[in-house]
This record gives structure tokens, C-alpha cells and sequence, in this order.
């Protein structure tokens, strides 16, 4: 048996293997606040289900969709720019970046609504889970944008080639990481009752 088949090749990653370590430490950040969002669920059911009805459902299936769609067109950019396409790779990246606008645009409504009815994180229990889990999300779209629009300007200058796209996987895995992260939050928050 070949002394490495039990052990991960760094180069079977796509991307730069640094941005896996902060991706194995940022779902393990999240995780932690999932495992105590259901422990203090599981505490206070009937608050939590009747805040949880105060969230708008169908924007958060909305920004599911969104999400998932951008890293449908993520994935198209990297399929691209390994044929060479730098233009191609920036216009299917530059998709992905203008429906995360859509995802922030959608969730700052959001916010604005839960502001406007006073409710804050010392509202109670569900609302600190709520805008923390949400806000602290937000703030990792916002950072996949960042990623996304320095990767576009890279590409459209034609900084990357068939043979040197590590920047692209880079980016694309961050922003998988975003979609991921929100498919598990969606329904823990908004849905699961």
C-alpha cells in the first residue's frame, strides 16, 4: 500500500491549499455557532418558532437560489479560464459577483425591516442567532465579492492562462464556501421547526 493514499495531496485541492486552511476554519467557526444555535433552540422551541415566523421565507429562498446559481456561474469561470478564456472566466465571474450584489441588496432589506421593528440582538435569544449567524454570513459574501471583482480584473487583463488559474479555483472556493455555508443556515434559521 502506497504510504500516501491515506493522507489528502495538497494538489487534489483545487486552488491555493492556504485557503483551505481558513475554510476548514471558518466552517468550524460556523459550526460551533450551529451546534449552539440548536442547543439553545432546543431550550426555547416555542420563542424561537415564534420569532422564526417573523422572517421573511421567501427572501431567504430567494437568496438561496441566488447563491447557488453564482456558484453555477463560479464553476463556469473556473471551467473557462482552464481552457484559456480569460474574457469567458471574467464574464461568468462577474455573474456570480452581480447576483452576490443581489444576495446583499435582498439581506439588507432584510435587516433594515427586523431595525425598524426595534428588534436587536438583545431582543432575545432567537434574533442574537438570527442577525449574528446572518450578519456574520454577510460579511463573508461581501469578502467573496471583494475576491471575486480583484479575480475579474485579473482576467480581463488576461492574468491568467490554461496552465496558471490557481487564483480562480482560489476565489471559486471561497465563494462555494459562502453558498455552502448559507444552504445550512437557510433552513436551520428560517425553516426547521
Amino acid at each position: 500500500m502506497n504510504e500516501h493514499s491515506n493522507t489528502i495531496n495538497q494538489d487534489d485541492l483545487p486552488g491555493d491549499f492556504a485557503i483551505w486552511i481558513f475554510i476548514f476554519a471558518e466552517m468550524l467557526a460556523f459550526g460551533v455557532l450551529f451546534v449552539a444555535y440548536a442547543f439553545t433552540r432546543a431550550q426555547n422551541i416555542e420563542l424561537f418558532n415564534a420569532s422564526q415566523l417573523t422572517l421573511n421565507r421567501t427572501s431567504g429562498a430567494i437568496n438561496t437560489l441566488v447563491l447557488i446559481t453564482s456558484s453555477y456561474f463560479a464553476v463556469r469561470g473556473v471551467e473557462a479560464i482552464k481552457r484559456g478564456l480569460n474574457q469567458q472566466c471574467a464574464h461568468w465571474l462577474t455573474g456570480a459577483f452581480l447576483l452576490g450584489g443581489v444576495f446583499v441588496g435582498i439581506k439588507m432589506v432584510e435587516f433594515q425591516s427586523k431595525f425598524a421593528a426595534d428588534i436587536t440582538m438583545s431582543t432575545n435569544n432567537f434574533y442574537m442567532f438570527y442577525l449574528s449567524l446572518t450578519f456574520f454570513h454577510f460579511m463573508h459574501v461581501l469578502m467573496g465579492m471583494v475576491i471575486l471583482a480583484v479575480i475579474i480584473m485579473k482576467a480581463r487583463r488576461g492574468g491568467y492562462s490554461a496552465h496558471d488559474y490557481v487564483g480562480v479555483e482560489t476565489g471559486a472556493s471561497f465563494w462555494h464556501m459562502v453558498d455552502f455555508l448559507w444552504i445550512i443556515l437557510f433552513p436551520l434559521v428560517y425553516i426547521i421547526r
